[in-house]
């Protein structure tokens, strides 16, 4: 009889530690490779003097050119994304008694529970690029916000 139940014990702990927590489940669907403009590459990058070709090299393609009042490019990087992350996990026991000879004996029970999360986020980022009438970087700001 202990070895019965010892043996209904450890497949209960096995089916219930297949379920998968919600935290799991965002971590799985989070996507955070790839090349991206980011604050830090700005900051690091991007220095007073250089050339439209190494901005581009570093920050790729503008979303916006235009010239000032004197006539002097002005670069718009702006950037928005948005996460949207959907998690479900279901997870449930069953349990089957039998008695002597494999007979049913008393039949059975079950359990099972359902959870489930969904979150959005969203960041922005605009980086404003000046360059003088050489063509080299005279001046930059940007802005960040994420809610």
């Amino acid at each position: 009889m202990k070895k019965r139940i010892t043996t209904i014990t450890l497949i209960t702990l096995g089916l219930i530690s297949g379920c998968v927590s919600v935290g799991e489940h965002r971590q799985a669907v989070s996507n955070n490779e790839g090349e991206r403009v980011t604050v830090g590459t700005v900051q690091k990058e991007i220095k007073v003097g250089m050339s439209g070709a190494e901005v581009v090299a570093s920050l790729g393609s503008p979303n916006i050119v235009s010239t000032d009042e004197e006539r002097r490019e002005v670069w718009i990087y702006d950037k928005l994304s948005t996460e949207t992350a959907y998690s479900t996990s279901k997870g449930g026991i069953s349990i089957l008694i039998l008695g002597w000879g494999g007979s049913i004996a008393g039949g059975g029970g079950s359990y099972s529970k359902s959870t489930g999360a969904s979150s959005t986020s969203q960041r922005t980022l605009t980086v404003i690029i000046k360059f003088d009438k050489n063509s080299r970087v005279r001046d930059f700001a940007y802005h960040t916000s994420r809610f």
